[in-house]
């Protein structure tokens, strides 16, 4: 399982420093936000749901200052039960800022060649991914790729937020066509699958390696984020490879922690 924790957090940051709340002033990524009765990191929760899920080795992609998360392994502050990687993502030279997720990804295949030999899955680290969506992408399937598809009104965020999510067009055979990020509210509509659910994408996978790797380093750069950014990559991929990610829905909320005020959402975890 590979897990994103590079980014830099900047929403999250000003939400906090707008409640002068300093939680994050040594932190580095969201993700490490101690949460729960015991203030272990968010991370913890999501790694222990993965375990829980059969996973057994853990990737995470980090940015070159990643001192915190190598203290968590050396410390043993992840779960017991599997192996710990660190994948950095180095800034290209010549640029101030990362090239995004796809250039994440490609990074953490580059550093670890045997995931280009085999099939793994990929989320965000400030998502708490249930067991069971990480059970779903285990399970075998034909498709060489797959997303978990979630039904809007499993969630229990506010219309304006979930109109920021990304929207998938899934064929009726449940397969992939398009990812939509941020559509027009008039078109949202036409996105509803048979049984009237908007399905959206909250950014976890499955791939083949070898399948996803020549989208991942060929993926174009967004001309207003300038980054190589993940769903644009998968975009690609079924644009040339029809029916290769296969969409399995799920209804139910995924906790995540996107400003000051998700914290407290957390305060009851063990």
């Amino acid at each position: 399982m590979i897990i994103m924790v590079g980014g830099a957090s900047s929403r999250m940051k000003r939400s906090l420093k707008q409640r002068d709340d300093q939680v994050m002033d040594n932190i580095p990524h969201k993700s490490l936000i101690p949460v729960g009765r015991n203030g272990r990191p968010f991370l913890y929760y999501l790694v222990q749901n993965a375990v829980e899920a059969g996973y057994t080795k853990l990737y995470l992609i980090t940015s070159p200052e990643n001192s915190a998360f190598q203290d968590l392994k050396d410390k043993d502050g992840f779960p017991n039960g599997l192996e710990v990687f660190l994948a950095v993502q180095s800034v290209p030279e010549g640029r101030t800022k990362p090239l995004g997720t796809a250039d994440a990804l490609q990074q953490c295949l580059d550093q670890y060649p045997e995931l280009k030999q085999g099939t793994f899955t990929v989320c965000n680290g400030d998502n708490l991914y249930s067991v069971g969506a990480l059970q779903d992408l285990r399970v075998d399937r034909k498709a060489p790729h797959a997303l978990i598809s979630y039904g809007s009104s499993g969630f229990d965020y506010t219309e304006e937020r979930i109109a920021k999510f990304a929207v998938m067009d899934i064929s009726e055979d449940g397969f992939l066509q398009q990812i939509v990020e941020k559509p027009d509210v008039e078109d949202v509509p036409k996105y509803k699958d048979a049984s009237g659910q908007l399905r959206v994408s909250m950014n976890i996978f499955s791939f083949s390696g070898s399948g996803v790797y020549p989208y991942l380093k060929n993926c174009p750069i967004d001309p207003v984020r300038d980054e190589k950014e993940l769903p644009k990559a998968v975009a690609v991929l079924v644009e040339e490879q029809p029916k290769s990610v296969l969409c399995i829905p799920r209804s139910e909320h995924i906790p995540d922690l996107t400003d000051a005020n998700d914290i407290q959402l957390f305060k009851n975890l063990d």
